[in-house]
Parts: C-alpha cells; structure tokens; sequence
C-alpha cells in the first residue's frame, strides 16, 4: 500500500467512496449523494490552500483517502485542523484508515499545526478505537445533534496536541491536559 497526494484522476475514486459513505454509513452526516464536480471543487480548494488531499493505493487502485482543513474560519483557530479519513468498504480492517491518519499527523506536524480534531458518531467504535491507538483523547460529546437513517446521532470530538517542531526537548515532555 502506498500513501501518496491525490490528484485530479483519483475523483472518481474518491466520489465512489464518500457516496458509499454516504449513502451507508453514519461516517458522513449528508443525505444526498455528492457529484463529480463537487467532489473537484473540494479538492481544488483544499490544494489552493495547501491543505494535503491523500490517498491510499494498491495494486487494485484507491483504497481511501484523507484530508484535513481549519478547524474553524476564524483567526483564533489557525493552528487547529479538523481531519476526515474515509476507507473503501472493500477495504476496511486492513490498515488503510491508520495509514491515512498517520500520514496527516505527519503532514499536520510539519506545517506547524498545534491540535487535531475528530468529529466522530459516537456510536463508530471502529473509527474510535483507530483514534486512540493514534494518541488522539476525548475532548465530549455534543447529543443528538444530527439524525440520519431515522436516528438521533451524537457527535465525540476527540483531538490530538500534535508534537511542536521547534520545541527545545524539555518542552516535548510538558503535559497539555
């Protein structure tokens, strides 16, 4: 498996997986199924912004893929990403969400970012789990603040207080809780 930066022949790709999401999951919160030139548009936009827009891929093609942005639009917020990692239904369980995550952590670091969020369905303990083992912690838990598939869903933020680049050694070790 490779992690490599997308480009524009990987849209097709990518749209087949966030539509299966979409369409099956409570990964994705939207109802409706996302088109080509929406999903080109996204990807546009997160490059122009030097946001990384990953994929995983193998030998049969795409597998998943990753992207981070601001948290929030706000100044304040500039050091904070909020990241989305979605894996093909064909191949989950076998690596690719961690390798996708792992190499947005790497991507995040070098760039400075200070914290990671994930907005997770809290009922997701796949996702949970792959978080955890990754050093990301809960931060809460807002209720029932979406619904699909005729059900309330309640939305766990977990983060993670990424390692700062230009820290002298005795500031890796500082506790950020």
């Amino acid at each position: 498996m490779n992690v490599r930066d997308a480009t524009e022949d990987d849209l097709p790709a990518i749209l087949a997986i966030i539509n299966e999401a979409t369409a099956n999951t409570t990964a994705v919160w939207s109802l409706a199924q996302t088109t080509l030139e929406a999903r080109r548009t996204w990807w546009q936009d997160r490059v122009a912004a030097g946001y990384p827009v990953l994929v995983a891929e193998d030998h049969d093609g795409v597998l998943g893929f990753a992207s981070y942005a601001q948290f929030r639009p706000w100044d304040g917020y500039l050091h904070t990403v909020e990241h989305s990692v979605y894996v093909d239904q064909r191949a989950r369980w076998r690596g690719v969400g961690r390798a996708l995550l792992a190499a947005l952590i790497e991507r995040a670091t070098e760039r400075g970012m200070h914290v990671m969020v994930a907005g997770i369905e809290a009922t997701n303990l796949a996702s949970i789990r792959l978080h955890e083992t990754l050093g990301f912690t809960r931060a809460g838990t807002l209720v029932e603040v979406g619904r699909k598939f005729d059900r309330w869903l309640d939305l766990l933020f977990m983060q993670l207080i990424l390692p700062d680049q230009d820290a002298a050694p005795e500031d890796s070790a500082k506790d950020h809780t």
